[in-house]
Order: structure tokens, then C-alpha cells, then sequence
């Protein structure tokens, strides 16, 4: 960025924050103001959570939080899962810089459980889930496989409804801690375009994005909605040198400086359509019809591989991570053995010749400097001898990357039947095919099997998750002579899931003419799937439903469900759940809920197998990932899984006085059997006999193996509050929001296939306490939005390594934007998120371990719940008509 556009940014952000910083002390006692004016949070309808017409939020026996399509433009973020963290405070999502596929595909936790415990549904159809599995996922999410919530774009969304309670009962497998509806844009006119710049503080993550919408008549009697995003996002950086590149910098090597990124990844050419469409049919009968197309590329970082710590990758030190030596490939001789042992630290060296002759090969001893002996590296190539020193001596780091593909389309009819047996029943049928396709991609790496003739670049393969659903719904009003009629509700449900492996390039997975001689194999980080891995496994699964809200008296209302769903794979599940709402008094209701539930584990978790690079207490190694049924994850432990069970119960209020509308809510989630990734259990020799005989490659270089398992349970406790008050303030419009959330995860249960490390993980790595203060102030041609946002203590990890962790401060930060309306039709926006550039906690590991704090090159926590890259300022200029 050139100095007079820094000035400019600079200029821009001072201003900013002034504005900010008086907007929050001119708020401080405006809340005690009356006014008159009716709360239209209470108006607020939701059409989740019940089988019945659509109920407003105040008057719904659960818990519900409804966004609008106003609030939703407000956050100056266009990705979907920072638009919701910032307003539900219950929902958390972290950055997942090098977390291998997680960075592809963030995932979000719902009341502290895992990305896959919350049931995503559009227009009220179920979501299909993403083909990215997070294989790192930090804990909490480690094997998670969500939906991608991120392809939604703002812009086609008329409201967002986060219902905060259990619903397996009504919606099937997922729906454990919530259910996420997001509402398309139905309007037959008029639309809205958007074009929006904004970059960090730091000068990096520069993000361009066009988005509209737009609303045409479809048929007379029709609608269809269009809307469109286009976005590209550079890369961050929050990197510090690593202490053994700058040694190898300082010997004369041209490293990178940083050598390693911790960061945000590049974002490409991230498109996305969506489209509603409708027809009014006559007779109450209706036609409806949504889907959408979604492309983006992804590219982002992983650790860097130093020259001399890698053996049989790079080159590396010929003795053990612990430091004894290490016996060389290839002699079977006892006195030379002995020999080798007492030598010094030595480079792998492989023989072009092939293995007999690698004996023959000059010995390459590590010098004092860090550095290989130079004149032994350079008579390699006259013994017709090779070590990956002679080409990339500087080390290299990989990037890892994907070009991530989502369609969807869900087509269906409904209406009322006026005539016959059936009269007066609603009916709703529909079917859904939603496909997501991760196509992988690592560059800069090397399969070091194939020596001197390895490429640089890899395509090591893709997922493919492919669903389809057909729905069957049915409800009708029956008069029982109480206060109301009863709504009696039941249907039917058939889905098939689909998770496929294809094969990368040969170079990805091949074995090398250096393989025998003690090379790895596979694209480093990220070994391609060989045609062996590749195939489809399918599973199918039915279930039928009921259920009822009976209002007893004009104050009493209560919900009943039951749902019973089979599975080709594990079996059948049976779930139900109850809620009641009273109304105690004109302006205090009582609410609560009982109810079981389950989450199925998903087909790409019960047959996936992989190898990645990752860190093992600070030491990067080689990690096998194989199906629980795999006989040597048998032999560690691993079984079939089965589905989670939970019970949970919630019970709270809403009270309406005036003009303040609030809601004060306890829940409680038991969850049994939670399926998640293994701790990476180290092999024994015996443990990687069984793997090759298996027909794994490669594994004398692998370390560890981990697998999905059943191993653990955990209660999950909170309380969701929920204040809301508008008024005239300032001869303006003014609405003040308060939300709190203060959530604790316990496990209950587990043994050492989790161990005692994830299980602090799973407790401590979530802040305890979540708040957002939002005030938002409108007048005829100007309007601001200031939100406050509290993230309590958290546990600070680096590298995944318990060695590093550490409890993290409380920290608050400040969300500004303001917006000129210079006529009916255009629109200029300013404003910052972290408008005054809060720190994340910075890495401060225990002198006892006896580690830098930038041993990894990084310089924040990767569990900050508000991210790392701080401050972030945007431009937006939008036209309506």
C-alpha cells in the first residue's frame, strides 16, 4: 500500500473510532429513556421450531432468535459465519489457521458442541452437509463434517432463525444443540446492489465484493429472487520469524522471511447464486423451488519443513526425534551398524543406483552451522547419489489448499385440500438433492520418493458429499373444543447420504525409486488418495413423525413430539420431546422443554482414511487417520460407531415491559457417546506390521494413527439472555440489544483414546461468557450501528501442544459502521470491525518448557474467539431499487 493511501486508511480509521468512541459514551444512560413506540422485535415471526403457523418469537414455547435482512447488512462482514457469531452470542467460530481441511470449510459451535450438532436448514428444508471433514479441528471440532454456512450470502436472506434448543424430535439426526434456518428473499420486485472494499489495519486481507438481488414476477402470479455474490479476500499474516529459519538465513540460505504464515487463507473468484422461486397455483395450492451454485479457491498455509529435522521427507538428521541415533537404511551389517550409530548427525542420502547401492554414497555430515557439509553435498552428484538439500537446501513450506464446489436444489408443492376425506389438511411435498465437492490441492511441497524428478505441486484427490431427501408433510386443525384448535402435524422422510473418494495424481500417492531406501511417499502434508482408497460408500435412512401443540386454556400451550428413524447402517432411533409455554400474567411467560435426541454418525466419519503432517508435542510427524473398523484401529480400540444420544431440558422466561422485550432462558445437553477424532496414538512396530499387511503405504514413516470414535460423553449447561428496547432518542429512531450468554462444557466420560489433553480442550478452549451490547440509531439521511462485544477467559493453545497452553484474558471489542443515504436509491457505508484493534492474547509459553514463544513462527493463540488479525475497515456503497 503507497504512503498517501496509508494516510488515507490511517485517516479513515482515526475518524472511525472517534466516531465510535463518542457514540458509546453518548449511549451510556440513554437506556433508562420511555418512549411509546412499540418493540418490533416482538412482532418478529418465526417459522421454525413449530409444525403450526408461523408464531411470533414472544409468544414460541422455545427459544428463538430471529436476525433480520437490515441487521444481517449492518456487521460490515459478508462472511455468514461472522455475521452470526456477532449476533448470537451462544455460537462461536474460530480463524483455523493451519488446520488442514478446516481452513477450507470453517466450523461453527452452537452452545459449545460440535460443528455437527446443529441441524442447518434453508427455506425449512434440511441443509446438506459440506464434503470437508476437519481433521484438525482444535478440539471441539476435531472430525466435525458441518454444512458450509459460509456459502449463503447476506444479501438473499430475508431473516436468519437460530432456534436454541434441542429438535431431533421434529427435524432428525443433528439438531443436539439448535437448528439454523435461513429464509431466502421472496419479493417479486425490486432488488439492491452492493459493492464493498475493506482491508486490515496490518495492510493485508484486502476484500473486494459485488453483490445483489433482485425480484422479478414469475408467471402473474409468481415470484423468483435472484441473488449473487462475488468475492476475493488476500491472505493475513500474523507470523514471526521461526528461530531455526532465521539460523539458516544467517548461514546464507534464502529463506522466507516469515518462513511460515499463520493466517487467514487467499480467498478466489468466491461465487455464489441463489435463487427462490414461487407460483401462486390457485385453490391454495402452491409451487416453490430453491437452490444455488457456489465456487470458490482456497489457499492457505502449513508448517514449515526445515532441512535438517524432517528425516526421510526432506533429507533430514538420520537420528530419532529424541536425539539417539538412528540405524541407516539399508545396512545389515551389525559392525556397521555400530559404526553408523556413533557417527555423527548425518543427511539421508539415496542412491540413483537404487538401494544396493547406497552404501556406496558419500556420508553428509550436519556441521557445526546447522548447514551440511558442502564439499560432501557436492560430490552427490559425480557418485550418482541424490539428497534434497542439493535442490531446495532452504527448507520449504507447503500450501494447502482446495477449490471447494456446492449445489443445491430443492423443488416441492404445497397447499390446503379443499374437498373429500382429507379436507382441510395442509399438505407439503417435497425433494432435495444438495451436492458439496472438495477438490484438494498442496503446492510447494514434494513427494520425496521420486527424488530429483519429484514435482512441486500436487492434486492429491477430492471429496464428494451428495444427499437427497424427499419430504412428506402433512397438518391439519382439529376442533377439540379447547381454547383453540389443536394442531396435529405428522409426515415422512427418506434421505440417502454419499460421501466418495477419487484418486489424485499418480505423483501424489506413487512410491518412488527412493522409496526403499528410507524416502517417503505421497505429497508431504498431504499424501494424494490412491485408486485403491477411491470409492462410494451410501447410506440410507427413513423416519415418520407426529406431532401436536395442544392450547389448553388462552394461557397454556403445549407441544408434544415423537419421531421414529431407521438407518440401513447402525439401526433405529426413536426420539420425542415436550414444551409448554404459560402465560402467567399480561406481561410474563413461562416456557420450557424435555427431549432426547441423536446425531447419526456421517458416512465420510465412519469410512474416510488419510495421512497428514501434523505437530505431536512440538515435533512434526506423519498421522494416519483410518476407519474405526480398520483392523489395527480394532486393535487400539476402535469399533463401529454408533449414533450420539443426548437429553436435554430448558426452562426460562419472557417478560415485555413497555417497550423493553427480554427473555431469560437455562438449558441443559447431556451428550452420550459423542463421535470425534482419536487422540493420535503412537505406533509400535508390532501396530505397523499389521498396517502394511493391511496394504497401508508408507508406514514405517508414519508415527502416530487416530480414528473416529464413540469414546466420551458431556453435559453442556447455559443460560441465553436476551433484552431488546427501542425508542425516539435524539430526535431519531433508537434500538438498543443486549445478548448474553454464559455456557460451561463437562466431560463426563472418557478414556485414553481421547485423552486427558482434548478433554481440557473440549472444557476450556470456548470463553465461559459471550455479551454483545448493539445500539442502533436511524434518522431521514444518516444512520449508526455500534455494537460492544465481551469475550471472557478462554484457553490459549498453540500448535495443538499442551505444552503451550495457557488461560487467556477477557477482552472486549468494538464494531462501528455509518451510513449516509444520499437519496431514496443510494447508500455510503463506513465502518471497522475491532474498530480499536484488540490484540488476541499473545503465545507465551511457560519458560519451563523451555521453548521460544516463536519456536512456530506464530505471535497470537488460534483459539482467540474474536480471531487474530485485529482491526479490519470497509467502504460500502449500495443502490436500491
Amino acid at each position: 500500500m503507497n504512503k498517501n493511501l496509508s494516510r488515507i486508511s490511517t485517516s479513515v480509521r482515526l475518524g472511525l473510532a472517534a466516531t465510535a468512541a463518542f457514540s458509546l459514551a453518548y449511549a451510556a444512560p440513554s437506556m433508562a429513556q420511555d418512549s411509546s413506540s412499540k418493540n418490533a422485535d416482538v412482532e418478529k415471526i418465526a417459522v421454525v421450531g413449530s409444525r403450526a403457523a408461523p408464531r411470533s418469537i414472544g409468544d414460541s414455547p422455545v427459544p428463538i432468535d430471529i436476525i433480520g435482512a437490515e441487521e444481517l447488512s449492518k456487521t460490515g462482514n459478508s462472511d455468514m459465519l461472522e455475521i452470526l457469531k456477532g449476533t448470537v452470542p451462544s455460537l462461536n467460530v474460530h480463524t483455523n489457521p493451519i488446520s488442514d481441511a478446516a481452513t477450507l470449510v470453517r466450523p461453527a459451535n452452537l452452545r459449545g458442541l460440535s460443528a455437527d450438532s446443529t441441524l442447518v436448514l434453508l427455506n425449512g428444508k434440511r441443509r446438506h452437509r459440506s464434503s470437508v471433514i476437519a481433521f484438525l479441528g482444535g478440539g471441539i471440532n476435531d472430525g466435525a463434517q458441518g454444512p458450509d454456512i459460509s456459502v449463503i450470502p447476506s444479501i438473499a436472506l430475508k431473516q436468519v432463525e437460530v432456534l436454541r434448543d434441542g429438535a431431533a424430535a421434529q427435524y432428525g439426526s443433528d439438531a443436539i444443540a439448535g437448528v439454523m434456518n435461513f429464509v431466502l428473499k421472496d419479493a417479486s420486485e425490486g432488488g439492491s446492489l452492493q459493492v464493498r472494499h475493506g482491508e486490515y489495519y496490518e495492510g493485508d486481507g484486502t476484500t473486494t465484493e459485488i453483490a445483489g438481488n433482485v425480484g422479478m414476477p414469475f408467471t402473474k402470479d409468481g415470484f423468483a429472487n435472484l441473488s449473487f455474490q462475488y468475492k476475493n479476500a488476500d491472505a493475513t499474516s500474523r507470523s514471526v520469524q521461526r528461530p531455526d529459519a532465521a539460523a539458516f538465513a544467517a548461514a546464507g540460505l534464502n529463506v522466507a522471511d516469515p518462513a511460515q504464515i499463520w493466517g487467514s487463507p487467499e480467498i478466489n473468484d468466491d461465487i455464489t447464486i441463489f435463487g427462490n422461486v414461487g407460483v401462486d397455483l390457485g385453490n391454495d395450492k402452491e409451487f416453490y423451488m430453491f437452490g444455488n451454485y457456489s465456487e470458490r479457491d482456497v489457499r492457505g498455509g502449513f508448517y514449515y519443513r526445515n532441512p535438517t529435522t524432517r528425516p526421510g521427507v526432506y533429507g533430514g538428521i538420520v537420528r530419532n526425534l529424541d536425539g539417539s541415533p538412528s540405524y541407516r537404511p539399508g545396512d545389515d551389517d551389525p559392525d556397521g551398524q555400530a559404526a553408523w550409530d556413533a557417527a555423527p548427525a548425518t543427511i539421508l542420502v539415496g542412491s540413483l543406483d537404487g538401494l544396493d547401492q547406497q552404501l556406496n554414497c558419500p556420508v553428509v555430515e550436519i556441521g557445526d552451522n546447522g548447514l551440511p557439509d558442502e564439499t560432501a553435498l557436492n560430490s552427490l552428484t559425480a557418485a550418482n547419489c541424490f539428497a534434497h538439500n542439493l535442490a531446495i537446501p532452504e527448507g520449504f513450506t507447503p500450501n494447502f489448499g482446495g477449490n471447494i464446489t456446492d449445489t443445491s436444489l430443492t423443488i416441492g408443492t404445497k397447499g390446503e385440500v379443499k374437498e373429500g376425506f382429507a379436507k382441510g389438511v395442509f399438505y407439503d411435498i417435497s425433494g432435495a438433492v444438495g451436492r458439496s465437492e472438495s477438490q484438494f490441492f498442496i503446492f510447494n511441497t514434494l513427494n520425496s520418493s521420486l527424488g530429483p524428478d519429484t514435482p512441486r505441486d500436487f492434486s492429491p484427490g477430492k471429496y464428494i458429499q451428495l444427499e437427497k431427501t424427499f419430504n412428506f408433510d402433512l397438518v391439519k386443525r382439529i376442533d377439540a373444543d379447547l381454547y383453540d384448535d389443536i394442531n396435529l402435524a405428522g409426515g415422512l422422510e427418506w434421505r440417502e447420504e454419499s460421501f466418495e473418494v477419487i484418486a489424485g495424481d499418480v505423483a501424489s500417492f506413487t512410491d518412488g525409486p527412493l522409496f526403499d531406501q528410507g524416502f517417503s511417499v505421497g505429497s508431504n502434508g498431504f499424501p494424494g488418495f490412491k485408486p485403491s482408497d477411491q470409492g462410494v460408500s451410501t447410506r440410507r435412512s427413513a423416519a415418520l413423525y407426529i406431532d401436536a401443540e395442544v392450547p389448553y386454556t388462552e394461557a397454556f400451550l403445549m407441544g408434544y413430539a415423537v419421531r421414529f428413524e431407521d438407518y440401513d447402517s447402525f439401526g433405529s432411533t426413536a426420539n420425542y420431546k415436550v414444551s409448554a409455554q404459560f402465560h402467567a400474567t399480561d406481561d410474563l411467560s413461562l416456557r420450557g422443554s424435555i427431549s432426547t435426541g441423536f446425531r447419526a454418525p456421517t458416512v465420510g466419519q465412519a469410512n474416510v482414511s488419510n495421512v497428514q503432517t501434523n505437530l505431536s508435542s512440538g515435533v512434526l510427524v506423519d498421522s494416519a487417520l483410518l476407519p474405526p473398523t480398520n483392523p489395527i484401529s480394532v486393535q487400539l480400540g476402535g469399533t463401529e460407531l454408533e449414533p450420539e444420544e443426548s437429553q436435554s431440558f430448558t426452562f426460562g422466561m419472557i417478560y415485555e415491559l413497555g417497550d423493553v422485550f427480554m427473555t431469560i432462558d437455562y438449558y441443559n445437553i447431556e451428550v452420550t457417546d459423542r463421535i470425534s477424532q482419536s487422540e493420535k496414538i503412537n505406533l509400535t512396530d508390532a501396530d505397523k506390521q499389521i498396517l502394511k499387511n493391511a496394504g497401508v503405504p508408507n508406514v514405517d514413516g508414519l508415527a502416530q494413527v487416530s480414528f473416529f470414535t464413540n469414546d466420551f460423553d458431556t453435559t453442556t449447561q447455559g443460560i441465553d439472555v436476551v433484552a431488546n428496547y427501542s425508542t425516539a432518542l435524539f430526535d431519531g429512531s433508537s434500538t438498543f440489544s443486549l445478548a448474553y450468554n454464559w455456557n460451561e462444557t463437562e466431560v463426563d466420560r472418557f478414556s485414553e483414546i481421547t485423552g486427558d489433553f482434548k478433554v481440557k480442550r473440549l472444557e476450556e478452549d470456548l470463553p465461559n461468557h459471550r455479551a454483545t451490547l448493539t445500539w442502533s440509531q436511524s434518522y431521514d439521511t444518516f444512520s449508526f450501528f455500534t455494537r460492544v462485544n465481551y469475550y471472557g477467559e478462554y484457553q490459549g493453545v498453540h500448535v495443538d501442544y499442551d505444552a503451550t497452553a495457557k488461560m487467556a484474558d477477557a477482552a472486549v471489542t468494538v464494531d462501528f459502521e455509518a451510513s449516509y443515504f444520499v437519496n431514496d436509491e443510494f447508500t455510503l457505508t463506513a465502518g471497522a470491525q475491532n474498530i480499536f484493534d484488540q490484540d488476541a492474547e499473545r503465545i507465551d509459553i511457560p519458560a519451563s518448557v523451555g521453548l521460544a514463544n516463536n519456536t512456530w513462527g506464530g505471535v497470537f493463540y488460534e483459539t482467540s474467539p474474536f480471531g487474530f488479525n485485529g482491526g479490519f475497515y470497509y467502504l460500502k456503497a449500495t443502490y436500491n431499487f
